[in-house]
Protein backbone atom coordinates (compact mmCIF):
# COMPACT_ATOMS: atom_id res chain seq x y z
CA UNK A 1 0.00 0.00 0.00
CA UNK A 2 1.26 3.50 -0.78
CA UNK A 3 0.63 6.15 1.79
CA UNK A 4 -1.15 8.64 0.36
CA UNK A 5 -0.63 11.59 2.31
CA UNK A 6 -0.02 14.55 -0.46
CA UNK A 7 2.62 17.23 0.22
CA UNK A 8 0.23 19.97 0.61
CA UNK A 9 2.81 22.43 0.29
CA UNK A 10 4.19 21.45 -3.39
CA UNK A 11 0.05 21.64 -4.10
CA UNK A 12 -0.57 24.77 -2.50
CA UNK A 13 2.55 26.58 -3.80
CA UNK A 14 1.92 25.23 -6.98
CA UNK A 15 -1.60 26.27 -7.15
CA UNK A 16 -0.37 30.02 -6.19
CA UNK A 17 1.59 30.09 -8.84
CA UNK A 18 -1.19 29.43 -10.92
CA UNK A 19 -3.62 32.56 -9.08
CA UNK A 20 -5.34 29.62 -7.17
CA UNK A 21 -5.65 29.90 -3.38
CA UNK A 22 -6.38 26.78 -1.51
CA UNK A 23 -8.29 26.84 1.60
CA UNK A 24 -7.55 24.62 4.35
CA UNK A 25 -10.98 23.20 3.69
CA UNK A 26 -9.70 22.55 -0.14
CA UNK A 27 -6.41 20.68 0.93
CA UNK A 28 -8.35 18.18 2.80
CA UNK A 29 -10.45 17.21 -0.28
CA UNK A 30 -7.54 17.14 -2.63
CA UNK A 31 -6.19 14.81 0.73
CA UNK A 32 -9.30 12.77 0.55
CA UNK A 33 -9.08 12.41 -3.60
CA UNK A 34 -5.66 11.01 -3.39
CA UNK A 35 -6.56 8.43 -0.77
CA UNK A 36 -9.69 7.35 -2.88
CA UNK A 37 -7.11 7.64 -6.30
CA UNK A 38 -5.08 5.28 -4.71
CA UNK A 39 -7.27 2.60 -3.16
CA UNK A 40 -9.80 2.15 -6.21
CA UNK A 41 -6.71 2.01 -8.55
CA UNK A 42 -6.12 -1.28 -6.82
CA UNK A 43 -9.24 -2.54 -7.95
CA UNK A 44 -9.34 -1.18 -11.42
CA UNK A 45 -6.53 0.90 -14.09
CA UNK A 46 -7.35 4.82 -13.09
CA UNK A 47 -3.81 5.85 -13.39
CA UNK A 48 0.16 4.72 -13.35
CA UNK A 49 0.73 7.79 -11.23
CA UNK A 50 0.26 6.59 -7.59
CA UNK A 51 2.89 8.30 -5.58
CA UNK A 52 2.01 10.99 -3.35
CA UNK A 53 4.32 13.89 -5.33
CA UNK A 54 2.90 12.48 -8.86
CA UNK A 55 -0.64 12.91 -7.75
CA UNK A 56 0.04 16.40 -5.98
CA UNK A 57 1.73 17.38 -9.08
CA UNK A 58 0.86 15.32 -12.35
CA UNK A 59 -2.52 15.17 -11.62
CA UNK A 60 -3.89 17.94 -9.22
CA UNK A 61 -1.65 21.07 -9.65
CA UNK A 62 -1.88 19.80 -13.84
CA UNK A 63 -5.36 19.89 -14.06
CA UNK A 64 -5.78 23.63 -12.50
CA UNK A 65 -3.65 25.00 -15.44
CA UNK A 66 -7.29 24.62 -17.11
CA UNK A 67 -8.82 27.55 -14.43
CA UNK A 68 -6.14 29.77 -15.18
CA UNK A 69 -6.27 29.08 -19.39
CA UNK A 70 -9.78 29.06 -20.07
CA UNK A 71 -11.10 31.20 -17.02
CA UNK A 72 -14.40 29.61 -16.51
CA UNK A 73 -17.40 32.47 -15.43
CA UNK A 74 -18.73 32.14 -12.61
CA UNK A 75 -21.43 29.24 -12.83
CA UNK A 76 -20.27 27.49 -15.62
CA UNK A 77 -21.23 24.18 -16.96
CA UNK A 78 -18.54 22.45 -17.41
CA UNK A 79 -18.04 18.80 -19.24
CA UNK A 80 -15.07 16.83 -19.20
CA UNK A 81 -14.71 14.38 -22.12
CA UNK A 82 -13.27 10.82 -21.43
CA UNK A 83 -13.28 11.96 -17.67
CA UNK A 84 -11.19 8.97 -16.35
CA UNK A 85 -10.09 9.05 -12.89
CA UNK A 86 -11.58 13.05 -12.86
CA UNK A 87 -9.20 14.74 -14.32
CA UNK A 88 -9.01 17.92 -15.01
CA UNK A 89 -12.58 18.59 -13.69
CA UNK A 90 -12.51 17.25 -10.44
CA UNK A 91 -9.57 19.36 -9.34
CA UNK A 92 -10.90 22.34 -10.55
CA UNK A 93 -13.95 22.00 -8.97
CA UNK A 94 -12.36 21.77 -5.76
CA UNK A 95 -10.81 24.81 -6.06
CA UNK A 96 -14.12 26.46 -7.99
CA UNK A 97 -16.89 24.87 -6.33
CA UNK A 98 -18.87 27.22 -8.37
CA UNK A 99 -18.61 25.43 -11.71
CA UNK A 100 -21.16 23.20 -12.78
CA UNK A 101 -19.61 19.33 -13.81
CA UNK A 102 -20.85 17.00 -16.06
CA UNK A 103 -18.42 13.79 -16.39
CA UNK A 104 -18.54 11.32 -19.51
CA UNK A 105 -16.95 8.05 -19.99
CA UNK A 106 -17.32 5.47 -21.90
CA UNK A 107 -16.28 2.86 -19.40
CA UNK A 108 -18.82 2.70 -16.40
CA UNK A 109 -16.31 1.23 -13.99
CA UNK A 110 -15.01 4.72 -13.98
CA UNK A 111 -18.06 6.33 -13.38
CA UNK A 112 -18.59 3.97 -10.74
CA UNK A 113 -15.76 5.23 -9.08
CA UNK A 114 -16.54 9.22 -10.05
CA UNK A 115 -19.67 8.48 -8.17
CA UNK A 116 -18.04 7.31 -5.69
CA UNK A 117 -15.54 10.23 -5.63
CA UNK A 118 -18.33 13.08 -6.60
CA UNK A 119 -20.16 11.73 -3.42
CA UNK A 120 -17.12 11.87 -1.01
CA UNK A 121 -16.30 15.18 -2.29
CA UNK A 122 -19.74 16.55 -1.68
CA UNK A 123 -18.99 17.81 -5.28
CA UNK A 124 -22.31 17.26 -7.21
CA UNK A 125 -21.62 15.89 -10.61
CA UNK A 126 -23.54 14.44 -13.71
CA UNK A 127 -22.71 11.50 -14.85
CA UNK A 128 -22.89 10.29 -18.40
CA UNK A 129 -22.39 6.74 -19.71
CA UNK A 130 -21.94 7.36 -23.61
CA UNK A 131 -19.07 7.47 -25.95
CA UNK A 132 -18.35 11.31 -27.32
CA UNK A 133 -19.61 11.37 -30.41
CA UNK A 134 -22.53 9.64 -29.38
CA UNK A 135 -23.23 12.17 -27.07
CA UNK A 136 -22.46 15.16 -29.14
CA UNK A 137 -25.89 14.34 -31.02
CA UNK A 138 -27.98 14.36 -28.32
CA UNK A 139 -30.07 17.17 -28.25
CA UNK A 140 -29.49 17.45 -24.29
CA UNK A 141 -25.76 17.66 -24.59
CA UNK A 142 -24.90 19.23 -27.94
CA UNK A 143 -23.93 23.06 -27.65
CA UNK A 144 -24.40 23.18 -23.70
CA UNK A 145 -21.74 24.04 -22.43
CA UNK A 146 -19.71 27.11 -21.48
CA UNK A 147 -16.65 25.14 -20.97
CA UNK A 148 -15.43 21.69 -21.93
CA UNK A 149 -12.31 19.89 -21.82
CA UNK A 150 -10.28 16.63 -22.35
CA UNK A 151 -6.95 15.53 -21.46
CA UNK A 152 -5.06 12.62 -22.66
CA UNK A 153 -8.09 11.59 -25.15
CA UNK A 154 -6.66 11.99 -28.54
CA UNK A 155 -4.46 13.82 -31.02
CA UNK A 156 -5.88 17.80 -31.17
CA UNK A 157 -7.51 17.13 -34.89
CA UNK A 158 -9.86 14.23 -33.18
CA UNK A 159 -10.45 15.66 -30.20
CA UNK A 160 -11.88 18.65 -31.63
CA UNK A 161 -14.57 16.10 -33.48
CA UNK A 162 -15.29 14.98 -30.28
CA UNK A 163 -15.68 18.15 -28.04
CA UNK A 164 -16.13 21.01 -30.05
CA UNK A 165 -20.28 19.90 -30.76
CA UNK A 166 -20.51 20.09 -26.79
CA UNK A 167 -19.40 23.76 -26.77
CA UNK A 168 -22.05 26.75 -26.67
CA UNK A 169 -21.38 29.05 -29.40
CA UNK A 170 -19.39 31.76 -27.02
CA UNK A 171 -18.24 28.94 -24.94
CA UNK A 172 -14.97 27.78 -25.35
CA UNK A 173 -12.89 23.86 -25.79
CA UNK A 174 -9.89 23.48 -23.36
CA UNK A 175 -7.10 20.75 -24.39
CA UNK A 176 -4.44 19.65 -21.85
CA UNK A 177 -1.74 18.76 -23.96
CA UNK A 178 1.98 18.27 -23.38
CA UNK A 179 5.36 19.60 -25.57
CA UNK A 180 4.02 18.69 -28.76
CA UNK A 181 0.78 21.14 -28.15
CA UNK A 182 2.03 22.92 -30.70
CA UNK A 183 2.25 20.87 -33.78
CA UNK A 184 -0.80 19.29 -32.52
CA UNK A 185 -2.33 22.63 -32.80
CA UNK A 186 -0.76 23.47 -36.12
CA UNK A 187 -2.61 20.04 -37.81
CA UNK A 188 -5.89 20.72 -35.66
CA UNK A 189 -6.50 24.09 -38.00
CA UNK A 190 -8.98 23.01 -40.26
CA UNK A 191 -10.60 21.04 -37.90
CA UNK A 192 -11.28 23.92 -35.77
CA UNK A 193 -12.49 26.07 -38.51
CA UNK A 194 -14.85 23.31 -39.73
CA UNK A 195 -16.42 22.92 -36.40
CA UNK A 196 -17.33 26.37 -35.52
CA UNK A 197 -13.93 27.12 -33.28
CA UNK A 198 -11.60 29.39 -33.16
CA UNK A 199 -7.76 29.30 -32.88
CA UNK A 200 -7.77 31.46 -29.57
CA UNK A 201 -4.14 30.23 -28.65
CA UNK A 202 -1.81 27.97 -26.20
CA UNK A 203 -0.30 28.71 -23.00
CA UNK A 204 2.14 26.75 -21.54
CA UNK A 205 2.41 26.04 -18.07
CA UNK A 206 5.73 24.41 -15.93
CA UNK A 207 4.72 22.30 -13.35
CA UNK A 208 6.54 21.91 -10.07
CA UNK A 209 8.46 19.03 -10.90
CA UNK A 210 10.24 20.99 -14.14
CA UNK A 211 7.67 19.36 -16.33
CA UNK A 212 5.81 21.59 -18.98
CA UNK A 213 1.79 21.67 -19.48
CA UNK A 214 0.12 23.35 -22.66
CA UNK A 215 -3.24 23.87 -22.71
CA UNK A 216 -4.85 24.82 -25.77
CA UNK A 217 -7.83 26.78 -26.00
CA UNK A 218 -10.33 27.03 -28.74
CA UNK A 219 -13.28 29.52 -28.64
CA UNK A 220 -16.56 28.96 -30.17
CA UNK A 221 -17.63 31.32 -32.28
CA UNK A 222 -20.34 29.65 -34.99
CA UNK A 223 -22.57 26.35 -34.55
CA UNK A 224 -21.13 23.11 -35.12
CA UNK A 225 -22.16 21.43 -38.64
CA UNK A 226 -24.70 19.19 -38.15
CA UNK A 227 -22.64 16.17 -39.94
CA UNK A 228 -20.35 16.19 -36.94
CA UNK A 229 -19.53 14.24 -34.94
CA UNK A 230 -19.33 11.42 -37.19
CA UNK A 231 -18.66 7.91 -35.76
CA UNK A 232 -15.48 7.10 -33.85
CA UNK A 233 -14.23 4.95 -36.95
CA UNK A 234 -14.20 7.26 -39.23
CA UNK A 235 -12.80 9.81 -36.78
CA UNK A 236 -10.09 7.81 -35.74
CA UNK A 237 -9.02 6.59 -39.32
CA UNK A 238 -10.01 9.95 -41.35
CA UNK A 239 -8.74 13.07 -38.61
CA UNK A 240 -10.64 16.74 -40.00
Amino acid sequence: MHSTQIPLSVLADGARALGVELSAGQLDQFCEYARLLVEWNERMNLTAITDPEGIAVRHFVDSLTLLRAAEPMLGAKLLDVGAGAGFPSMPACIARPDLKPTLLDSLNKRLIFLHALSEALAIPAELVHQRAEDAGRMPEYREGFDLVCARAVARLSALCEYCLPFVRVGGCFAALKGPDGPQELHEAGRAIDLLGGDQAGQHPFPLPDGSERRLVVCKKISQTPTAYPRNGGKIAKKPL
